[in-house]
């Protein structure tokens, strides 16, 4: 009877530590190089006027100016778009895509791209 006890909180051990892992995993950004990339923050001005990523370029997804703004960039140049929560970014990556661009990258929400491209967020 003892040994099913031990068996019991093996297995959940075992659970426990695979769950964590899988959390952890889901937690951690793909490493992005931003050598040679132009980072595009994609919010707001007052969003990236509060901090943004350090180099980066402010073209704000929801202007309505975006798509000219874009239009004047070089196609086949490399860009790395972050945002708030990734929402924005992957709506601006989209359209950039749409629009010609091939190699662009879209890095999510400001913290998940500052962790993946090793740039800090200034003011």
């Amino acid at each position: 009877m003892g040994d099913r006890r031990v068996w019991r909180g093996v297995a959940a051990l075992v659970a426990g530590v695979a769950l964590a892992l899988t959390v952890l995993a889901g937690c951690s950004s793909t490493p992005v190089d931003p050598t040679g990339a132009t980072i595009l923050d994609v919010r707001t001005a007052s969003e990236y006027a509060a901090g943004h990523l350090k180099g980066a370029v402010n073209i704000d997804v929801q202007g309505a100016d975006f798509g000219t703004k874009i239009g004047a960039l070089d196609k086949g140049a490399h860009y790395i778009v972050y945002c708030r929560s990734g929402n924005r970014s992957a709506t601006a990556a989209k359209l950039m895509k749409t629009a010609g661009f091939t190699n662009v990258t879209d890095a999510g929400g400001i913290d998940a791209a500052s962790k993946s491209t090793g740039l800090p967020i200034v003011t």
